[in-house]
């Protein structure tokens, strides 16, 4: 039996519709095409109901979400300049509050504050999706991506803005259990 796009899209947007302010999701996908659209639901979903979204992804991720919402009918350009569309590079930003292979409690706590700041001007509901836990994941640094994964919850809580987060099912190379459990267990979805 085929699919329905049109009732996949009205789900899609009903589940993302429906999330709460401090929502902390997490996806676990198999290829980059179900993360794009699950991932323009999400950032499309906000920018048409008046929030800001701060997207934290790599270049080719960006780039790919990018045209999705254009060709969706998203004035991008008009929510660059209002900065209800705040794009950051995910290995730079996660860069800028490294200190060796941990998150710097402090680094990450100013980063975010102006991040979130930044969004949420004339107080709009903030979204933010990132990938630096996927990033930091990859490269094998289990426990630094759980601790990432707790400021984050942290902040959601703290400012009342809901994070989506996604991971590569590729990225699963050894035995992660008790991480992965970790992981789950920052979050209050898992798709």
């Amino acid at each position: 039996m085929a699919s329905n796009p049109r009732l996949e899209t009205n789900e899609a947007q009903i589940f993302w519709g429906e999330i709460a302010p401090c929502e902390h999701i997490a996806q676990f996908y198999t290829d980059d095409t179900v993360l794009l659209d699950t991932l323009a639901g999400f950032v499309g979903g906000g920018l048409n109901a008046g929030e800001s979204t701060i997207v934290i992804a790599t270049p080719q991720h960006l780039k790919a979400l990018e045209q999705r919402l254009i060709n969706a009918s998203i004035d991008l350009a008009s929510m660059f300049i209002e900065d209800r569309y705040i794009a950051l590079d995910a290995n730079a930003t996660l860069a800028s509050f490294m200190a060796g292979n941990w998150p710097d409690d402090q680094l990450f706590s100013d980063f975010v504050e102006r991040l979130i700041h930044r969004a949420s001007v004339k107080n709009r509901r903030v979204r933010a999706f990132g990938e630096m836990v996927a990033l930091l994941w990859g490269r094998g640094h289990a426990a630094a991506t759980v601790r990432l994964e707790h400021l984050w919850q942290q902040f959601c809580l703290s400012h009342s803005f809901s994070l989506f987060c996604a991971y590569p099912r590729a990225g699963f190379t050894k035995d992660p259990c008790q991480s992965l459990a970790d992981i789950c267990a920052a979050h209050t979805r898992v798709m």
